[in-house]
């Protein structure tokens, strides 16, 4: 009897040594592995976040666009895409010598086309104008300005709410309507 006990002993000891060996072997190893990721993913050198961001580019006839951000991250499917926050942004248009400013929360920013989408609190200022909306997709290349969602457009004269705003940046041509063919575009003098 005493040697089947001992016997059991010895192959509980023997268990457990495997148990343990296998834990500290397999499973602690995954612990430590889980806890390197995480220091890596909080290392700051890993991080795709940009402060401080400035771009500008010319067009062929000189117009200067340049947009500033207080904060940008790259996409991680396409690296000329950046998503900015606290935008500003300025179309310099040189024969006229006027700028347009556009001010935003957040801004989608294409490095290579320069085509910019601003969203949230968009205000748009040049000359005596201010347009207000939810939504600006600006193109360079086309020089267009698609202004959207709650337009609100006042100047010394009037103001004007609307769906959306086309402007030409350089001929300043500008078409106004509204998404519903039954709905109508309101303008209001001040004078």
């Amino acid at each position: 009897m005493k040697y089947l006990n001992f016997r059991i002993l010895i192959l509980l000891i023997i268990v457990s040594l495997g148990f343990f060996y296998t834990y500290s072997k397999y499973f602690q190893k995954v612990k430590n592995e889980d806890m390197n990721l995480n220091i890596e993913e909080n290392n700051p050198s890993n991080s795709n976040i940009i402060k401080d961001i400035k771009y500008s580019s010319k067009d062929l006839e000189g117009n200067e666009y340049i947009i500033l951000a207080d904060e940008g991250e790259i996409d991680l499917n396409n690296s000329d895409i950046i998503f900015l926050k606290d935008v500003k942004a300025f179309i310099n248009l040189i024969e006229k010598n006027e700028t347009i400013t556009v001010v935003s929360d957040f801004g989608k920013y294409n490095t290579v086309s320069y085509d910019t989408i601003f969203s949230q609190n968009v205000e748009i200022k040049y000359q005596e104008n201010t347009i207000i909306s939810d939504y600006l997709d600006f193109s360079m290349k086309k020089n267009l300005l698609i202004i959207s969602k709650n337009v609100v457009y006042t100047n010394p004269n009037n103001i004007l709410k609307a769906d959306v705003i086309e402007l030409d940046t350089i001929t300043k041509n500008t078409k106004i309507f509204m998404y519903d063919s039954k709905g109508k575009v309101n303008i209001e003098s001040l004078n």
